[in-house]
């Protein structure tokens, strides 16, 4: 199966993607450069994210590429970012909430106290999504959350969300991914009820070899894990995807003019995993509506971000 999607023509648009200074999100960021968007960047290394620039506007001299400063790992980060957005003040038309950290060997923690994983991967993006909410209705955004096969399996630890009491690596990144899709999907809710204009769907890359699971001594991980070295050679093979075809399917999600909210999207290969991207069933642990509108109560809560019923109109 080929492994293609043609971005349409973004001209005029403002894109916002996180995650974007290598991997999976620095494919985005190209593609979505190439296809005429002004990319915004917001990353935690400054170092990686000049590299990425020098990357995309090596590959598209009249890209418009800029950094902004964001730790998903510290509330007070997400809402600086939101405030600095805020305060230049244009519509953002696209979002692509792609970063994440993936199974640190032993528990760890973000700078307010959630488990690393969840804090980062889910509540980090709830509560950036909240501080952009103004300038995504204005933009009427399409929101784009990156998910991953992992959200297929484990489940929400609703008696111990921050893992204090044992913690698994694997079963806390499900269980962030299963959180940050129940959000995506609510969020596609709320908007048709309240009006916001907004829409919102969700996206995975299937299996390929990023550096979710190569050495990362930040998150105590000294080598690379058995499990990226056989993902890299299937890679090589053809078996399961690069970096740039797991890109795939969250740029049909955030730009295909016949992407739909509430709709998940990944790539169309045996068991999901490699392959062009498409439409696909929405995982079995993503269903529940009951269980979105409650991790979106959660969330609210530990974050100390809300989201209006309704924003006025301008």
């Amino acid at each position: 199966m080929a492994r293609t999607f043609t971005v349409p023509d973004l001209s005029g648009k403002l894109a916002v993607v996180t995650g974007a200074s290598d991997g999976v999100g620095l494919h985005l960021a190209t593609r979505l450069a190439a296809a005429g968007a002004e990319v915004i960047m917001p990353v935690r290394n400054r170092r990686k994210g000049d590299a990425a620039i020098a990357t995309i506007t090596a590959r598209n001299p009249g890209a418009t590429v800029s950094l902004r400063e964001l730790d998903l790992s510290s509330l007070s980060s997400v809402a600086a970012l939101g405030a600095t957005l805020r305060g230049e003040n244009r519509p953002i038309h696209l979002l692509i909430n792609n970063a994440g950290v993936m199974t640190p060997p032993e528990r760890q923690t973000t700078a307010d106290g959630f488990e690393l994983q969840f804090g980062s991967n889910h509540l980090g993006h709830f509560a950036l999504v909240g501080h952009l909410l103004p300038l995504l209705r204005d933009g009427r955004a399409r929101v784009t959350s990156q998910l991953s096969v992992a959200a297929n399996g484990r489940a929400i630890n609703w008696d111990d969300l921050n893992w204090e009491k044992s913690y698994k690596g694997g079963d806390a990144y499900s269980q962030s991914k299963i959180a940050f899709g129940l959000f995506g999907l609510e969020l596609d809710r709320r908007s048709r009820a309240a009006g916001w204009g907004i829409t919102s769907n969700i996206a995975h890359p299937g299996v390929a070899p990023t550096n979710l699971l190569a050495a990362r001594p930040e998150v105590g991980r000294g080598k690379d894990t058995a499990a990226v070295r056989v993902i890299r050679a299937l890679s090589r093979v053809g078996l399961l995807g690069t970096p740039e075809s797991a890109a795939l399917p969250a740029l049909m999600a955030a730009t295909s003019p016949d992407a739909r909210g509430g709709r998940f999207y990944g790539p169309g290969g045996l068991g999901h995993l490699s392959g062009a991207p498409a439409e696909q069933d929405v995982y079995s642990r993503l269903r529940s509506e009951d269980e979105a509108r409650r991790i979106w109560q959660i969330s609210e809560e530990l974050t100390g971000t809300s989201f209006p019923a309704a924003l006025p109109t301008t």
